[in-house]
């Protein structure tokens, strides 16, 4: 077994290696002496230092070689899977996972000046993401609801987008992906009132199971206004009759 030789990184007060532990071990123990969770939908980037991400995606293809050769599959010879496992692996680390391992994005918010204070709904925007049970594919659609007061933060439509899909990418169920969607918002908004309407399909339903090609899973989440007034919740549904399903 290689010998691990540690120091202190400074201002952080976790210990560097020399090289021969895994990137992955290195990461997680940072995360461990933090005292912080790192479960699948999680973001972990403020643990992981600058160059490791390639370290982490040639482990994740070493292993995933592995596991294609557990299921009996030639990789040397077979020229459609000679190169899968690295593809794999940057799916995972760079796409598909990717919103564990990076900063969330760069977003200016603006104020309120005119005051607004009445409905804003923004929808569709597209989601991919992959169900943490089975890592297959969810493709859906989210709208959000807004009401912002005069203190609120506004944003560009695009970032709604680019915020969402920040979250989605990570391994996910849609209950808890689309509570993570509505935390972020309101955090950069601080509005009055929120809501989250999540429609979509899932694969681990398509692919395996009952294999059943036309369920779809729709849930919502409402925050301040949206959740004590029916009257603002059933005039956002009745803005989304139609769209959703549709």
């Amino acid at each position: 077994m290689a010998t691990q030789i540690t120091t202190m990184e400074e201002g952080r007060g976790w210990p560097l290696t020399d090289g021969l532990t895994p990137v992955a071990d290195r990461i997680r123990e940072r995360i461990q002496r933090a005292g912080k969770r790192f479960h699948a939908n999680d973001n972990i980037q403020e643990f992981v230092e600058e160059g490791e991400l390639p370290e982490l995606e040639a482990e994740v293809a070493e292993k995933m070689k592995a596991v294609l050769e557990t299921l009996v599959i030639d990789t040397r010879s077979d020229h459609n899977t000679r190169e899968t496992a690295q593809r794999v692996a940057k799916l995972y680390v760079r796409e598909v996972f990717g919103g564990r391992y990076v900063a969330p994005p760069k977003v200016t918010e603006f104020p309120n000046a005119a005051g607004l204070n009445e409905l804003m709904i923004v929808g569709p925007i597209t989601v991919r993401s992959a169900c943490s049970h089975h890592l297959c594919p969810i493709i859906g659609r989210i709208w959000v609801g807004v009401m912002p007061n005069e203190h609120s933060e506004l944003i560009g439509l695009s970032k709604y987008a680019r915020l969402i899909e920040w979250v989605m990418s990570r391994p996910q169920i849609q209950e808890e992906a689309i509570a993570q969607v509505a935390d972020l918002l309101q955090t950069k908004m601080q509005p009055d009132g929120l809501a989250v309407v999540m429609e979509a399909d899932h694969s681990c339903m398509q692919w395996r199971g009952v294999k059943d090609m036309d369920s779809k899973m729709t849930n919502s989440v409402m925050r301040g206004s949206f959740l004590d007034s029916p009257e603002l919740r059933r005039e956002f549904l009745s803005l989304l009759h139609g769209r959703i399903s549709g």
